[in-house]
């Protein structure tokens, strides 16, 4: 299931275009079944609440890559196998999760890249909250909604359009 982003890997996209990117802190763990992914952004901003996760996976993905701003917290988790198989049946290229997931064992073998900072196995709440299609911030770094990310075992770096 492991894919490469490109013929380049987040290294040598950096040695090219440094002046271009941002890098993120190294704060993810890999989980999904794609070790190298990238694609457009889409974002979400939510709390130990995944309602605004399951809208967006529900949703055709067409490659993008979906960043969840959840915080940093590590008491509850805002993706499990269901969100996963969800974004893979509707074409999303990965997720970053700035918080936790859960169901790790089925994610891993699931044709998706996921990077998130651990797990847990406490589900999320269900109160309706959230954004969609903000700007977030972690790890250091900015993402709009458009922007592209590129992920593989190096890191995730993020531009404002696509790298060639």
């Amino acid at each position: 299931m492991t894919t490469t982003i490109a013929a380049k890997g987040t290294a040598d996209l950096c040695d090219e275009h440094g002046d271009r990117v941002q890098v993120c802190e190294p704060i993810f763990h890999a989980f999904g079944g794609r070790k190298a992914f990238h694609g457009p952004v889409s974002t979400v901003r939510c709390f130990e609440d995944n309602s605004r996760v399951k809208e967006a996976v529900e949703t055709p993905g067409g490659g993008r890559v979906l960043v969840v701003d959840g915080g940093g917290s590590r008491r509850r988790a805002l993706l499990g196998d269901k969100l996963g198989d969800a974004a893979v049946r509707n074409g999303w290229a990965g997720m970053i999760v700035h918080g936790c997931i859960r169901d790790s064992a089925e994610l891993g073998r699931m044709d998706l890249g996921i990077r998130a900072l651990g797990t847990i196995p406490l589900r999320s709440d269900k109160r309706g909250e959230g954004e969609r299609d903000v700007p977030v911030r972690l790890a250091g770094v900015t993402f709009h909604p458009g922007d592209f990310v590129y992920v593989d075992e190096d890191g995730v770096i993020v531009a404002p359009q696509a790298l060639a």
